[in-house]
């Protein structure tokens, strides 16, 4: 009576469990697969996003400042000087060891109030002032995790800026008295660039050249720019590809400032990351108005 009892007990046997194991085991690989291949594009489209918006975040920054370079209130008394050219680019020699980013200066005119004034010649309640925007790089500080060490930094500069009021003789971002809180120096703008090029326009639309000076535009020429041309090289934080690109045709990032006869400032570079481009032109719409 007991063995009957036994015979007739449902359940599984030991290939139908080793059956389902396989089975589960199938699934749960296919449903891995899938999420790496999910995440992987994930992490993609969110880092190309986050390098586009980040040097369109910048550039939108330049352009609103070059918007703003030669302009001054009405009375303005400061006495004129080179100094208060409302630009100067100086000219870099971009991407690779050792090389620089153009840097550009802006300058415009301000205004402070005090109302503790008596509002007489001697001590008036508005005073004119003499800023200057500065955008310059160095190299950066971030460090290559691809190369063994973990102490060399990528190829590559980050931006800085300054800003810098004008005390008589120079332009400083310190000492003022009352303090001005406004005002800093080199503050680290965005990391990760891979060259910025800053190329002024006349009012005829031919590029004004450095002549015999360290800058454009030479002196003679600074109220002959009316617009500027900004092109910023900006690369992903983490490699981007699945593979470095040597021994194939990579991609190469046409510069702005390159001639079409030597292209001195393309980047051509065979490695996992993405570089994206962002070129703007900035209408100096204050110079030449004074």
């Amino acid at each position: 009576m007991m063995k009957k009892k036994l015979i007739n007990i449902a359940g599984f046997t030991l290939i139908e469990i080793l059956i389902a194991i396989v089975i589960t085991s199938l699934m749960m690989a296919a449903m891995f697969t899938s999420y790496t291949l999910v995440n992987s594009t994930y992490r993609q489209v969110t880092d190309r996003a986050k390098i586009s918006q980040a040097g369109r975040d910048t550039v939108g920054t330049m352009l609103r400042e070059i918007r703003m370079a030669g302009f001054k209130y009405l009375n303005d008394d400061i006495a004129a000087s080179t100094e208060h050219n409302p630009i100067r680019i100086t000219k870099g020699t971009g991407f690779g060891s050792g090389g620089t980013c153009d840097k550009i200066e802006i300058v415009y005119g301000g205004i402070t109030y005090d109302s503790t004034a008596s509002g007489t010649a001697a001590d008036p309640k508005y005073t004119f002032e003499r800023y200057k925007i500065t955008y310059e790089c160095e190299p950066s500080k971030k460090i290559d995790d691809t190369v063994v060490g973990g102490t060399t930094p990528i190829t590559g500069f980050e931006i800085l800026k300054s800003k810098e009021r004008w005390d008589g003789n120079i332009f400083k971002h310190n000492n003022f008295t009352p303090i001005d809180d406004t005002l800093y120096k080199k503050q680290i703008l965005l990391d990760y660039v891979q060259d910025l090029v800053f190329i002024p326009y006349d009012e005829n639309g031919k590029i004004i050249d450095t002549g015999t000076s360290a800058y454009a535009p030479p002196d003679n020429k600074a109220y002959d720019l009316r617009t500027v041309d900004i092109g910023l090289v900006i690369r992903s934080t983490k490699p981007f590809y699945k593979q470095d690109k040597a021994g194939v045709i990579a991609r190469k990032i046409i510069s702005i400032a390159s001639t079409t006869n030597t292209g001195a400032r393309d980047i051509d570079q065979g490695d996992r990351y993405l570089r994206d481009v962002i070129t703007v032109t900035a209408n100096a719409r204050n110079i030449g108005l004074n």
